[in-house]
């Protein structure tokens, strides 16, 4: 039987950015389908709610990785997957599909998501970093373990 190697990330579902990132899913996903007009309910409205997918999913994704670098990849297009959703939700509005409540409710989540998805994303960088400059990986964990 293959010895299994103990892993040090937290399961996703402890991570910030991704509770954040689910709960801007769920929202933007009932606003499209209870807001938008019929016709805009799989072009614009199914664009929102596959880049509001993404943004979970590939944190999850990120956060399964092995690897710093693949960690980063992952956690790069949750950012550009996020920066869709802001935009998405700025055309609805000017479209008039939501009110300026709505707008500001929603991208107040965007904002609350971009904070903790960026810090993964500088906490991957700086560990690569160190690990390039010849810290060890105990020494990377623990300090990293300071950082949360």
């Amino acid at each position: 039987m293959a010895r299994r190697e103990p892993s040090i990330k937290a399961p996703y579902s402890n991570l910030v950015a991704w509770q954040r990132a689910d709960d801007l899913f769920i929202e933007v996903h009932r606003m499209t389908l209870e807001k938008f007009p019929p016709h805009e309910k799989y072009e614009l409205g199914g664009q929102l709610r596959r880049s509001g997918y993404s943004v979970p999913a590939n944190i999850v994704e990120g956060n399964s990785r092995k690897s710093p670098r693949e960690s980063g990849f992952f956690f790069n297009i949750a950012c550009g997957s996020l920066s869709e959703v802001g935009y998405g939700l700025h055309a609805a509005k000017r479209l008039g599909y939501i009110d300026q409540q709505t707008y500001d409710r929603l991208d107040l989540l965007v904002r609350q998501t971009a904070a903790p998805l960026h810090g993964l994303l500088r906490r991957v960088r700086f560990g690569k970093l160190m690990l390039s400059q010849g810290a060890t990986i105990i020494g990377w964990v623990l300090l990293v373990s300071e950082l949360l």
